[in-house]
């Protein structure tokens, strides 16, 4: 699974991102707030159990988008994102939807920072495992087993997710 994940370290307030979202949407879905001088873009996360999908009375919304359609402009999807990353333009909600037609999405070609990036989530999760593997077993500095190891937790790692799609 791929997701949009930021890094506000690098982000230097230029609001790039915004503004190409922006002009492919016609409004950004991607917000980027400044506290204490420090930038912080904000953007969807698609949550599991989405509370602006389970509030909006239209159905207009949903976990990926926004029926825009449906929309009424209620502004109840918006109070409820724990996140803040919905908007209301022009009486209707808006919110990142990852640009799914896109190979990248526009806030990440626009952003000269890499402050914003897509990537898969389940290479970024085995990577980080391997990196604590290491970290704790002593693993890359000539021990075999430790190494031996960390392949079998990625092996198993691996066999699990093939055997979730599946089912």
């Amino acid at each position: 699974m791929e997701k949009i994940i930021i890094q506000p370290d690098l982000c230097d307030g230029c609001h790039d991102c915004q503004e190409a979202c922006a002009r492919l949407h016609g409004a950004s879905g991607i917000l980027v707030r400044e506290v204490e001088g420090s930038f912080y873009p904000i953007i969807c996360q698609q949550c599991e159990g989405a509370p602006c999908q389970l509030i909006c009375p239209t159905e207009a919304m949903t976990k990926d988008g926004i029926e825009e359609a449906k929309c009424i402009g209620c502004g109840l999807c918006m109070m409820v994102c724990p996140f803040g990353a919905v908007e209301i333009h022009e009486r209707k909600a808006h919110k990142c939807d990852q640009c799914p037609d896109l190979g990248t999405p526009a806030c990440v070609k626009a952003c000269s920072k890499r402050a914003i990036a897509k990537v898969d989530t389940q290479k970024l999760q085995e990577e980080k495992q391997r990196q604590h593997i290491q970290k704790i077993t002593g693993a890359g500095k000539g021990n075999r087993k430790s190494a031996d190891l960390i392949n079998v937790m990625t092996a198993r790692t691996r066999a699990r997710k093939a055997a979730e799609k599946e089912a």
